[in-house]
C-alpha cells in the first residue's frame, strides 16, 4: 500500500522523502521491521521509539512516523502531531478498516469481563455465528487461538487481529476493553456495534488517580457504539454512565438484579454447583442456569444475555450457551484434586474481585475458608491494607503471600497488606514464597475446608524484581500433591 493512501484522515504538520513509497508492513517495535516496513515512533513509560530510528532504518525501514521534528535521508519522513493517535488511523487503513466488516461487542469495568466475553461467545457459538475472541486470557481468531499478552493490544495489533478475524470468516468479535485502552486510544478506530458496563470498583488508581477519572476513562466507549450500550444499573457508577450517555443517539439498556431495569434476573438461587434464576426481558421469561457459582456470576449472565438478546438470539440459545460455559480458566476455578477439601483459583486481584469470590464461597462453605493471596507490585498501594480487611473479614485463616511483586520488595508488600488484616479476628500467617504459601495451606486443610488461591488466575508465571518465572498455581498444586502433601 502506498505511503500516501496510509496517511488518509491524519492531520500531517510536515513530511520529507517520497509519498509514493509501497509499505509492505508496519510496526512500533523496532526489532519487528523488515524491508519496506513503516515504523512508527511510540512514546512508552521507559522508552520512546524515536530513539530507535536508525536501527529500524538499517533493519528496512522506509517510512517514519515521528512527533518531533527529526530529518532522515533515504526514508520518508512524516511528522504528525501525537504518533500513538495517529498510529489505530494507520492501521485501520492498511489492514481495510476491519471492523466495518464485524458486528462487534466490547465490554469494559473492573471486573467480570472476562466471563462475560467468554459467556457471549458461547451463546453466539451455540447460535452458529463464527465468533472472535480478545482478552486477558487469550486472543481467538476464529480459526485458531494465541497468548494474550494484555487485556487489550495496542492498536495496530488490534487492526492486525481484526483482519485476521475478517479473514477467517468470523461473523462477530467480542472483546475486553480496558480503561488503559481507552485512555491511550487503542480502540480508536474500533466500530463497535454494544457497548457493555459490568461495574467499577477500586483498582488501578495508581494511574487513573481517583474514581471519576476511572470511570471517565470507562464512559469513553459508549459514545463508540452504534447500535446499543448495556448498563448495569445496580453498580452506582453505572448509575452516572446511564445518565451522561441517555442524551447520545445509541439506545441504552440497563441490566440488574436490585434496581428496575429492562432486563432482570428474578428467583435466584445458589449454591456450590452454580446458579439458577429467571431471565426477565422485555418480550420473554426464560430460566438461566450457570455452572459457575456466586452473585457476580449472575451479572455475568445477565451482561451476556443482555447482548445476544440485542442481536435478536432466540431464547433457547442464551439459555443453553451460558449452560453450555462450564468454567472460565482461573476465574473461580475448581482445580480436579483427589482431596476431602476443595481448592479454587480465582482471579481476584483488586478489592471488589476478592470480596465477590469469598462472598460467594461463604454461601456454600460447610468448613473453613483458607485464603491465600497477595497483591502486585508497581501498581495500586491503596487497595493492599483493604484486600488485607476483606481477606481476614470473610476467611478463617489467611496466607499473605507474594503474587507479582515487580519491582517493589515482596515483604514490604505483605507488610502493607497486613496493616488491613492484623486487628481483625482471624488467624493468619505471612509466607512470602508463594509456593510455601500454597504448600502451608494443603497441609493445614482438613476435610470440607476451601482453599482459595487468590491473584493468579490464569496466570502461568510470577515477575519478579529481576525475571520472570514459571509459576502455573494447577502446576504447583499437581507437584505438591505429588510430593505427598
Amino acid at each position: 500500500m502506498k505511503l500516501s493512501k496510509l496517511l488518509e484522515d491524519i492531520n500531517v504538520l510536515r513530511y520529507s522523502g517520497d509519498l509514493t513509497t509501497e509499505i509492505k508492513g508496519i510496526t512500533y517495535d523496532s526489532r519487528q521491521v523488515k524491508n519496506n516496513y513503516m515504523f512508527i515512533c511510540i512514546k512508552g513509560s521507559s522508552f520512546d521509539g524515536h530513539d530507535y530510528i536508525d536501527e529500524a532504518v538499517e533493519k528496512g525501514a522506509v517510512a517514519i512516523i515521528v512527533d518531533k521534528s527529526i530529518e532522515k535521508d533515504k526514508v520518508a519522513m512524516v511528522q504528525v502531531e501525537n504518533s500513538r493517535m495517529a498510529m489505530p488511523i494507520i492501521g485501520a487503513n492498511f489492514y481495510g478498516r476491519p471492523t466495518e466488516k464485524l458486528k462487534l461487542i466490547g465490554v469494559t469495568g473492573t471486573n467480570g469481563k472476562t466471563t462475560t466475553t467468554y459467556l457471549i461467545r458461547s451463546i453466539l457459538q451455540q447460535a452458529e455465528k463464527k465468533t472472535g475472541l480478545i482478552g486477558t486470557i487469550s486472543i481467538d481468531l476464529g480459526q485458531y487461538v494465541i497468548e494474550s499478552s494484555r487485556t487489550t493490544p495496542e492498536s495496530l495489533d488490534l487492526q492486525r487481529i481484526f483482519h485476521d478475524m475478517v479473514s477467517n470468516n468470523a461473523e462477530y468479535a467480542v472483546m475486553e476493553v480496558s480503561s488503559h485502552s481507552l485512555e491511550f486510544g487503542r480502540v480508536d478506530q474500533c466500530q463497535f456495534q454494544i457497548g457493555i458496563f459490568t461495574n467499577l470498583t477500586q483498582d488501578h488508581l495508581d494511574f487513573h488517580k481517583n474514581f471519576e477519572n476511572y470511570r471517565k476513562a470507562k464512559e469513553k466507549l459508549f459514545y463508540k457504539t452504534k447500535k446499543a450500550n448495556i448498563i448495569n444499573i445496580d453498580d452506582e457508577h453505572g448509575r452516572v454512565i446511564y445518565r451522561n450517555i441517555m442524551d447520545f443517539d445509541v439506545p441504552v439498556i440497563t441490566y440488574g438484579i436490585d434496581y428496575v431495569a429492562d432486563i432482570m434476573a428474578k428467583d435466584i438461587k445458589m449454591d456450590d454447583s452454580g446458579i439458577e434464576f429467571k431471565l426477565v426481558t422485555p418480550d420473554y421469561e426464560t430460566v438461566i442456569r450457570s455452572s459457575i457459582p456466586g452473585k457476580f456470576s449472575v451479572y455475568n449472565s445477565l451482561a451476556a444475555a443482555s447482548a445476544t438478546y440485542v442481536e435478536g438470539i432466540d431464547k433457547d440459545i442464551i439459555s443453553k450457551g451460558i449452560e453450555n460455559l462450564k468454567f472460565v480458566p482461573g476465574r473461580s476455578e475448581v482445580l480436579p484434586i483427589n482431596k476431602p477439601y476443595k481448592m479454587i483459583i480465582d482471579y481476584a486481584h483488586a478489592p471488589d474481585g476478592l470480596e465477590n469470590i469469598l462472598k460467594s464461597i461463604r454461601n456454600y462453605a460447610k468448613g473453613r475458608i483458607i485464603t491465600v493471596f497477595g497483591c502486585g507490585g508497581d501498581r495500586d498501594k491503596a487497595k493492599r491494607p483493604i484486600m488485607g480487611e476483606i481477606a481476614g473479614r470473610l476467611s478463617d485463616y489467611c496466607i499473605i503471600t507474594s503474587d507479582n511483586p515487580r519491582s517493589e520488595d515482596p515483604n514490604e508488600i505483605i507488610a502493607q497488606i497486613e496493616e488491613g488484616i492484623k486487628n481483625i479476628s482471624c488467624d493468619y500467617i505471612c509466607i512470602e514464597n508463594r509456593k510455601d504459601a500454597i504448600k502451608h495451606a494443603m497441609m493445614m486443610a482438613k476435610p470440607s475446608d476451601i482453599i482459595l488461591l487468590a491473584g493468579k488466575g490464569h496466570e502461568t508465571y510470577q515477575v519478579l524484581k529481576d525475571r520472570v518465572i514459571d509459576f502455573d498455581e494447577r502446576v504447583v498444586v499437581k507437584e505438591l500433591i505429588e510430593e505427598g502433601i
